[in-house]
């Protein structure tokens, strides 16, 4: 079989790359989510940050949209988990972004927690609800003022001309809201807030070796954790 075009930009044989999964004691039994998805997940976000996983709060988000052709296509793109508690998880973005259209027509979606140097993935799917104003406010002041000013520069999603204009958007909200602290507090844009996934699917997954890897999955109402063939 000829190798891809991947394979031939980067010399590397994709289809011989493969990385083995020892397991050892990280063995993933239903009975260790038999208090319920939350208190594992708690665990292994606890663990991923003291092992130094890059971004242990990164997921991948899954939407769906109207594509060219007019039916239903899905869509991914990495956001950052701000909140989990045993009503779903939390991430804030721009309302009028793709992802966020995206969401008001059709609100539900999945997302992948990667923890790959671990060996080990969480996947939630669920329905997608807008948090309320107070809990985006309370977030929305423990960003970084340039986090902030950047919110009200981008209109996220749409075209524009050149970095030259996105960085001269940035300094009119500069010149607009100030850029120090002292200048005040800069308001939560309107079209700017927060949703929350709603899960009625959790699935916790374990690599092990020669790929028979451990899968929990726990489905709604009870969330019975049940053990699926890898």
């Amino acid at each position: 079989m000829p190798p891809t075009l991947m394979s031939r930009v980067t010399g590397v044989d994709l289809s011989a790359m493969r990385e083995s999964y020892a397991g050892g004691d990280s063995i993933l039994d239903p009975a260790d989510a038999t208090g319920g998805w939350l208190p594992l997940f708690e665990r292994w976000l606890a663990e991923a940050i003291e092992a130094d996983v890059p971004e242990p709060n990164a997921m991948v988000l899954a939407t769906v949209a109207p594509g060219p052709d007019g039916g239903l296509r899905p869509a991914t793109r990495t956001v950052l988990c701000k909140g989990v508690d045993a009503s779903g998880v939390v991430f804030y973005t721009n309302y009028d972004s793709f992802k966020g259209r995206a969401l008001d027509a059709n609100p539900v979606a999945a997302v992948t927690f990667p923890w790959i140097a671990m060996h080990r993935q969480v996947h939630f799917a669920g329905t997608v609800a807008r948090v309320t104003a107070a809990e985006t406010v309370e977030y929305w002041a423990q960003r970084p003022r340039g986090s902030q000013l950047g919110a009200w520069a981008s209109e996220q999603s749409e075209p524009i001309a050149s970095r030259a204009e996105l960085a001269h958007r940035f300094a009119a909200a500069e010149v607009r809201f100030g850029g120090a602290p002292s200048d005040g507090a800069v308001p939560v844009p309107p079209h700017w807030g927060g949703y929350r996934i709603v899960p009625d699917t959790v699935e916790f997954w374990q690599g092990q070796a020669n790929r028979v890897h451990d899968r929990v999955r726990m489905t709604a109402p009870g969330f019975a954790p049940v053990r699926l063939q890898p």
